[in-house]
């Protein structure tokens, strides 16, 4: 569904690129994941692909269209969900939704339904410039499904959400996957695209670094703990202590032998360490 090769991108038209030398495949009915911190190219990456900003160097098709020909029923395929809500202040929830349906050339969703979905019914009627933060990115949210997208762009659909919002959208990103709607997801968010995503790319300063499923990359490049709490002379302690390291074995056969223990946990890496380790930077 979407095939980058050698993608370049400059905002100063030199080689001080924001985006370099990026390749990535995304099957159809796949959530690919773009992870990486602020300024790291994602949603440069994501407004190539989505025509906001001009190919300038590498190879981008979309839905089987060379996004070089600006095809004008591309749109019609996919849909956008932005990090900062872009919305109609003096419009409702619903004119804004209905507004935005007739845009397109193909079959829309019924507004009402999709602002039920992300639990706006009740403010349908009222104006989006009344709406908090919160109420904008779920507004936007449903706004980016009226096409019925078989491609579907999404840039941070969980920040400043309540984690009751927070499970309501992953479930219907996953109910569209069932679907068959192929999901790019753009973020930094390393619980929720390690729950959601089939396969995710890392990328730092531009460039990607790893492409694999987050369990494949647990696996190769993440580290076995275990947590062990222990009372010692009366007093209550905790190790997380390496199962691949010796030194940290001879520690957890000490503790086993010469103290009382209380609890005893095996964990495996997160993606955030596993990111961590192989880019050698912090999630921010």
């Amino acid at each position: 569904m979407i095939k980058v090769k050698n993608l370049y991108h400059s905002y100063s038209n030199d080689e001080n690129y924001a985006v370099k030398d990026v390749s990535f495949e995304i099957n159809k009915g796949e959530i690919f994941g773009f992870l990486g911190p602020s300024g790291a190219g994602k949603s440069t990456t994501q407004k190539i692909l989505i025509g906001l900003l001009p190919l300038q160097k590498g190879e981008v098709r979309v839905d089987a269209r060379d996004i070089k020909k600006r095809a004008g029923d591309l749109f019609d395929s996919i849909g956008v969900s932005f990090e900062s809500p872009n919305v109609y202040k003096k419009l409702s929830g619903m004119e804004n939704l209905k507004f935005y349906s007739e845009m397109f050339n193909v079959p829309t969703s019924d507004p009402l339904k999709l602002l039920k979905m992300v639990g706006l019914e009740q403010a349908a009627h009222k104006r989006a410039g009344g709406y908090s933060k919160g109420m904008l990115q779920r507004l936007v949210f449903a706004r980016s499904m009226i096409n019925n997208p078989r491609i579907w762009f999404l840039d941070e659909p969980t920040a400043g959400l309540d984690p009751n919002t927070v499970s309501i959208i992953k479930d219907i990103i996953k109910e569209k996957q069932r679907q068959g709607t192929t999901v790019f997801l753009t973020t930094h968010n390393m619980h929720i695209a390690e729950e959601l995503c089939d396969r995710v790319a890392f990328i730092t300063d531009g460039e990607i670094s790893a492409i694999d499923s987050p369990k494949s990359l647990k696996l190769k490049y993440g580290e076995s703990l275990v947590s062990i709490e222990y009372r010692e002379g009366g007093t209550a302690k905790k190790e997380l202590l390496s199962l691949t390291d010796e030194n940290h074995m001879q520690r957890i056969n000490e503790l086993l032998s010469k103290t009382k223990i209380e609890t005893m946990h095996t964990r495996e890496a997160t993606l955030e360490q596993v990111f961590i380790k192989i880019t050698g930077r912090e999630l921010k």
